[in-house]
């Protein structure tokens, strides 16, 4: 009886040995496929990282007065948006930097495969932001404040402010209000050194980002057809879909990849 019961025991042990050697095998591949996944992410993001670096010197951003963490945010949105198939293969990136004062010239539009700033002059900020450097936006009609956030350009059309460029807000919460405000691209007389040396700053919009009147038409013609413009505030609680650096890696590096296979 004695020897049954051994003989039990063992053919069970046995069982519990082979149950588990056969999960860890199961389980070793999955694991390594993870690692290796991983590995892949952070070499795309170090490969993005150093691309998005030399792009930002490239392009003397630095001299320009762009802080590398504003550029590296627009940056982003610009790949994700991409991903998304809303642009065409236009690589104008425009950003309005409103962490800088009225005074200085803090609109920069860049194209990215170029590696050129195209121009940079200055934006007005809407009347209930603030003075001179903004510190208030919303997204409510008739707030007359600027809105935070990834904005496409839209249509040309001929308004009150001559012609003009609509623009659709990205981002829900933060801007998707924009055509409802008739938030747009227009030149302003009192976007000019001739108001900064009266008032000590621009003068203020509705909530457009207006720019001056004698480079108007230059900056609709660049940045119209879908291209992306970021109005950037880093004081405030900004959030949005389209900050996922590791999707933003993987568009720049096939985007430099095409770019490659081209030139040769």
């Amino acid at each position: 009886m004695s020897k049954k019961i051994t003989g039990i025991v063992a053919s069970f042990l046995l069982g519990i040995i082979i149950v588990g050697t056969s999960w860890k095998a199961v389980e070793q591949p999955h694991k390594g496929q993870k690692i290796t996944e991983q590995n892949k992410n952070l070499s795309q993001d170090s490969l993005y990282n150093n691309y998005l670096k030399n792009l930002y010197h490239a392009v003397h951003l630095d001299s320009a007065g762009l802080n590398i963490r504003v550029f590296e945010k627009a940056l982003t949105g610009f790949y994700n948006i991409k991903a998304q198939r809303f642009l065409p293969m236009k690589s104008i990136l425009t950003i309005a930097d409103f962490d800088q004062e009225s005074r200085k010239k803090r609109l920069y539009i860049i194209d990215l495969d170029k590696k050129e700033l195209i121009l940079n002059t200055w934006v007005a900020h809407g009347q209930n932001s603030g003075g001179d450097k903004p510190d208030y936006f919303s997204n409510v009609i008739n707030s007359n404040s600027s809105s935070l956030g990834f904005y496409l350009t839209g249509e040309i059309y001929y308004g009150k402010h001559g012609r003009s460029l609509k623009l659709d807000g990205m981002d829900y919460g933060f801007n998707n209000n924009a055509r409802e405000r008739a938030i747009v691209v227009h030149g302003a007389d009192y976007v000019c050194q001739e108001s900064i040396n009266k008032l000590g700053r621009l003068g203020r919009s509705q909530g457009c980002p207006a720019v001056p009147t004698k480079l108007a038409n230059k900056v609709i013609n660049t940045i119209a057809e879908k291209t992306v413009l970021f109005i950037n505030n880093s004081a405030q609680s900004y959030t949005s879909n389209y900050l996922n650096e590791t999707l933003a890696a993987s568009m720049a590096l096939n985007q430099q990849e095409v770019l490659a296979s081209n030139m040769d």
